[in-house]
């Protein structure tokens, strides 16, 4: 309950979780109830909002509000699950480097080293091209294995920090094997880091489907938010003057990942008892 009441009083993370959970209703709950084909013509082209189709049609007569629904279905199917990839890989990398030291750590961060240098949209851009079906499972598991970098750097940084502390050697003394001191003495130090790498995993996944979507290479066969404006794009929905086809996915994406930045903000005041002072 004390943990609960902290969380509470950090107003930007009440804000940012009320947000996302509106969200995840509506990306969840809007397709389950929906009695609609997303890809279905049902209109004419480019129609406005009206009381039949609240948010208009797209280029095909679709229903702009139930490609929303189904969209936003896929964009946080996509970043949970990339998210979690990266966040996982990265804090495996991470927590193995800087707890065993010597030429492991040397190998591990030198890969994650090289690896940071190359920019991720390209290694992204040419895994996605390389392959033919890119389903959401597919394009969670491209993002999840190129994002974790970062992570593993600024973990194998904590758990460096960590190895040289009084409980570990305790813990040495009485025989604990590297494997359980890793996880019941180094990890749970680290909970407030990895929630908030997590929370940042799962904002940049979102964008990056969306990126990726925007340039044609999103899943195939699905409908997601970048696909939304992959087709206005493709389709000149701007320059025909048909906001809606455009400005709803771009709108949900803002609101989702201003959701999940108020929650990291909100968490760096909640785990750092300075700010939480202040």
């Amino acid at each position: 309950m004390t943990i609960i009441r902290t969380f509470l009083h950090s107003g930007r993370f009440v804000a940012g979780f009320l947000i996302l959970l509106a969200v995840l209703i509506f990306g969840i709950l809007g397709p389950t109830l929906s009695s609609k084909d997303p890809l279905e013509m049902a209109g004419s082209i480019y129609q406005k909002p009206d009381d039949k189709f609240l948010l208009g049609t797209d280029n095909f007569g679709r229903d702009v509000l139930t490609e929303l629904k189904f969209g936003t279905r896929t964009s946080l199917t996509v970043g949970l699950l990339g998210g979690v990839m990266a966040t996982a890989i990265g804090l495996s990398v991470g927590t193995l480097a800087g707890f065993r030291g010597g030429w492991v750590e040397e190998l591990l961060m030198g890969l994650t080293n090289v690896l940071i240098t190359i920019p991720t949209i390209v290694i992204l851009i040419l895994l996605s091209v390389a392959i033919t079906v890119r389903s959401a499972w597919v394009m969670s598991l491209i993002i999840g294995v190129t994002a974790w970098p970062w992570t593993a750097r600024a973990v194998r940084a904590q758990t460096s920090s960590l190895r040289t502390r009084p409980h570990l050697d305790i813990a040495r003394l009485s025989g604990s094997s590297g494997f359980a001191m890793a996880i019941i003495d180094v990890l749970p130090y680290m909970a407030s880091y990895v929630f908030m790498a997590l929370i940042l995993q799962v904002s940049s996944a979102i964008l990056s489907e969306a990126t990726l979507s925007m340039l044609g290479l999103g899943p195939t066969n699905t409908i997601s938010l970048g696909v939304m404006l992959n087709w206005a794009l493709l389709w000149e929905s701007v320059r025909t003057g048909a906001w809606w086809a455009f400005l709803p996915p771009v709108v949900m994406l803002s609101v989702t990942s201003f959701a999940l930045l108020a929650m990291n903000s909100g968490m760096d005041e909640i785990f750092n008892p300075r700010l939480r002072r202040r």
